[in-house]
């Protein structure tokens, strides 16, 4: 189940990727390069701070094509995406989660203490975007937003500690993507997000 979610997860975001790519008026090989490393690239960047060589795509050749035809099909639907809005929101949510279970597992496996599991679960879950946005020149959304982060935060500890419990495996996916599916979509539809700090040193200028 996992994989199949994984599959449709680096789908979407690289989608994503291709239209953030295109409201930079990016040529072809731009989108394509945006669609690929917003979907790939909070993988790639676990496996190279975790050591986990070789990186987990290089091994997949499948995930290049996928993500660089989601990107280039993209420009061909582009106007109808507005239609597809909520469901791109619930594909990126279950992606969200799917990689953080998936960042979590990987770390379980070489045996890293949980902060650095955690920690791990979150760079697969949200690093993708936050690269997306600074090649697209954008302050990272998924750190300003609507609750996106900590969902991943949250996600990650409810399913370490069911693992820690000896819950069935499946079990455990299917309760951290039903809380994780129910707080994001909460939070996008209430626009739950956390405390934002605003630092402006001219007022406290005397």
């Amino acid at each position: 189940m996992l994989i199949s979610i994984y599959l449709i997860a680096i789908t979407a975001e690289a989608m994503s990727g291709a239209l953030a790519a295109g409201r930079r008026n990016m040529d072809m090989f731009g989108v394509a390069l945006i669609a690929f490393v917003t979907a790939l690239g909070g993988g790639t960047v676990r496996d190279m701070l975790l050591g986990n060589y070789p990186i987990n795509w290089t091994q997949h050749p499948g995930y290049i094509y996928i993500t660089v035809s989601a990107g280039l099909f993209t420009m061909v639907i582009a106007r109808y995406m507005r239609r597809l809005h909520q469901l791109f929101l619930v594909l990126d949510s279950l992606g969200l989660i799917a990689f953080t279970i998936i960042g979590c597992e990987v770390a379980l496996k070489l045996d890293y203490e949980i902060p650095v599991v955690i920690m791990a679960g979150l760079i697969t879950g949200i690093f993708g975007g936050i690269l997306r946005d600074i090649l697209c020149n954008r302050t990272p959304q998924v750190l300003r937003h609507e609750l996106y982060a900590s969902v991943s935060l949250v996600v990650a500890l409810l399913y370490l500690y069911m693992q820690h419990k000896h819950v069935h495996h499946d079990t455990s996916l299917l309760a951290a993507f039903s809380v994780g599916l129910a707080l994001r979509m909460s939070a996008i539809r209430w626009r739950w997000s956390l405390p934002v700090f605003s630092y402006d040193p001219a007022r406290w200028d005397d």
